[in-house]
């Protein structure tokens, strides 16, 4: 069965950083893109990065480029994203989902199979 584990979440001050892992099982890593996505309260779920663990290319949300950056470890089975100077505005739910039509996306519709999601507040 698909799993998708995210961790890593948790509360932090502005300006910081944390670091997101999803930890995926029952599929093969390779034929699947990962994104992240969140969702604060009150507005729709937005992709903020995805990466092909195939050949290793990535996207990222204009709000989040260059403070965060999406990797993968493939023998791991499991993608990072790692979140830096973190904005009271990142607040949300994490998520991370995986599909499997070739051709990156932050379209959260385009998503398979999704985690529960994890935790990020940023306080001021």
């Amino acid at each position: 069965e698909v799993q998708l584990v995210e961790s890593g979440g948790g509360l932090v001050q502005a300006g910081g950083s944390l670091r997101l892992s999803c930890a995926a099982s029952g599929f093969t890593f390779d034929d699947y893109d990962i994104g992240w996505f969140r969702q604060a309260p009150g507005k729709e779920r937005e992709g903020v990065s995805c990466i092909s663990s195939s050949d290793g290319s990535t996207y990222y949300a204009d709000s989040v480029k260059g403070r965060f950056t999406i990797s993968s470890d493939n023998a791991k089975n499991t993608v990072y994203l790692q979140m830096n100077s973190l904005k009271p505005e990142d607040t949300a739910v994490y998520y991370c989902a995986a599909h499997t039509l070739p051709g990156l996306t932050l379209s959260p519709y385009e998503y398979d199979y999704w985690g529960q999601g994890t935790q990020v507040t940023v306080s001021s």
